[in-house]
């Protein structure tokens, strides 16, 4: 993980000519630590829905359990940001992970006492949800304070890679063969996947507890030291970046007090005042939508449309995620070749052929490379935007802005994923041919948005 790799901000720049910069062993235990909770992840998300369908073939009760999952971000989506900005975030992954591993093995537990229900399925996914804002918003809080700027596409990038890697080439897999053995044997394993993520979380160092502060004694923020240092091509390790942040601790502690007082209410200003920022998630909120009811139906789909049986499910889900790993690691590349906005709009034209392909297609094979092809689309957008996001928000206020802004997207996702169940219940395919429609209409419209992503590279206070 601390090997280089050249990154550059858009086609032609010095950056792109810049020294290589490492991502550290800081980034390390964070990227384990999201690499286990994906490991869990992956499993559940295959577990309970192949439970569900012992219990119900309703696709509006199957798509029920996406929606739960997504509910959280509603309800909880800005509080989990403020809660991000104003405790430790190490601990607040670790508490996270805790509550998601409690809730594993409840249900494990009913499982096998045979008193499992569709009901039991529902709370526990409302768990897993709640512990995935907090830990997903504390995951990418953390992102820029162990890592220099220069590298923060190629961190993402590295941290979708892991996410797609487990959960679709392991997890899934996995998970369609345990619930094979017994009903309740992914729900253990996924319960004890959580469990390390909690040892790495309170291992990172202090830079991850809160944001890097923006002035130093000096009066040079330690990022803005770091990227001197790296344009003027002297070596810098992580641990120099830890020293500038330790000799600094004065300022951070009152400063971090400081950004303890920015209330929801000014990360809101914030983001409503900033019109791109604004715009970009009105967009993600339609397009995350129409994702959202295409894959309402998709386990469905798969055994009901095309026969594909419950333990062979994790390979159709391998095959997918193989799309979507090959995204998430040509993203950062794409991005300097072509230059972020190219990128940002190519990949939502493709998602949309992707989702067509899967209503189109005769047969399991074809259906899998039609939703890999969606998945890799998803992939490559997921990189550059969580780096424009992460280099244009002040660090104080990411937490909250970052809840906020998700609130906004996908609180409305268990809307949509319901919607898709219920129009599933007329043809199982119809959901994809519909979301693919409403992705090609939205970006057409934000051809110009997109495209000016590659001018937003700094904060704006």
């Amino acid at each position: 993980m601390s090997e280089s790799v050249d990154t550059a901000e858009r086609p032609g720049s010095s950056a792109g000519r810049a020294r290589r910069v490492p991502l550290g062993r800081d980034f390390g235990k964070l990227w384990t630590a999201a690499a286990f909770s994906n490991l869990a992840d992956g499993v559940g998300r295959v577990a309970v829905p192949l439970i569900a369908t012992t219990l119900t073939r309703d696709p509006l009760a199957i798509s029920a359990l996406g929606a739960l999952a997504f509910l959280p971000w509603l309800l909880f989506g800005l509080p989990a940001g403020m809660i991000v900005d104003r405790f430790d975030r190490r601990w607040v992954m670790a508490i996270a992970n805790g509550l998601r591993g409690l809730a594993a093995v409840g249900l494990a537990a009913l499982t096998v006492t045979g008193a499992i229900d569709i009901w039991w399925l529902f709370a526990g996914v409302l768990v897993f949800g709640l512990g995935e804002t907090l830990f997903d918003n504390a995951t990418n809080s953390i992102v820029p304070s162990v890592v220099q700027r220069p590298a923060l596409d190629r961190a993402n990038g590295w941290l979708q890679a892991a996410q797609i890697t487990i959960d679709s080439f392991i997890a899934s897999p996995i998970g369609g063969v345990l619930f094979a053995v017994a009903l309740a044997l992914p729900l253990w394993v996924g319960a004890a996947g959580y469990l390390i993520p909690i040892v790495l979380a309170v291992m990172l160092p202090l830079s991850a507890a809160r944001p890097l502060r923006t002035e130093a004694p000096t009066g040079k923020s330690a990022t803005t030291t770091a990227e001197a240092a790296v344009a003027a091509g002297e070596p810098l390790a992580a641990a120099d970046m830890d020293a500038e942040v330790e000799a600094s601790a004065e300022v951070e502690a009152s400063e971090a007090s400081a950004a303890s007082n920015v209330s929801a209410r000014e990360a809101l200003v914030y983001l409503w005042r900033h019109r791109f920022l604004r715009s970009m998630v009105v967009f993600t909120s339609i397009v995350g939508c129409a994702f959202a009811f295409a894959q309402a139906p998709v386990f469905l789909y798969f055994l009901d449309v095309h026969g594909v049986a419950p333990a062979a499910i994790g390979l159709v889900t391998a095959g997918i995620g193989l799309g979507g790993l090959g995204g998430s690691l040509v993203a950062a590349s794409l991005v300097t070749k072509f230059g972020r906005g190219k990128v940002m709009l190519g990949a939502n034209i493709v998602a949309a052929v992707g989702l067509a392909g899967v209503w189109a297609a005769p047969e399991a094979i074809s259906a899998t490379i039609a939703y890999a092809t969606m998945a890799a689309a998803v992939s490559i957008w997921n990189v550059p935007w969580g780096a424009l996001r992460q280099r244009i928000v002040p660090g104080h206020l990411f937490g909250r802005v970052l809840g906020i802004s998700r609130t906004l997207t996908w609180g409305i996702f268990p809307f949509a994923t319901l919607l898709g169940g219920w129009v599933a219940r007329i043809d199982l395919r119809l959901p994809f041919l519909l979301a693919a429609g409403v992705t090609l209409v939205a970006t057409a419209v934000a051809v110009r948005l997109l495209l000016s992503a590659s001018t937003h590279n700094e904060p704006e206070e």
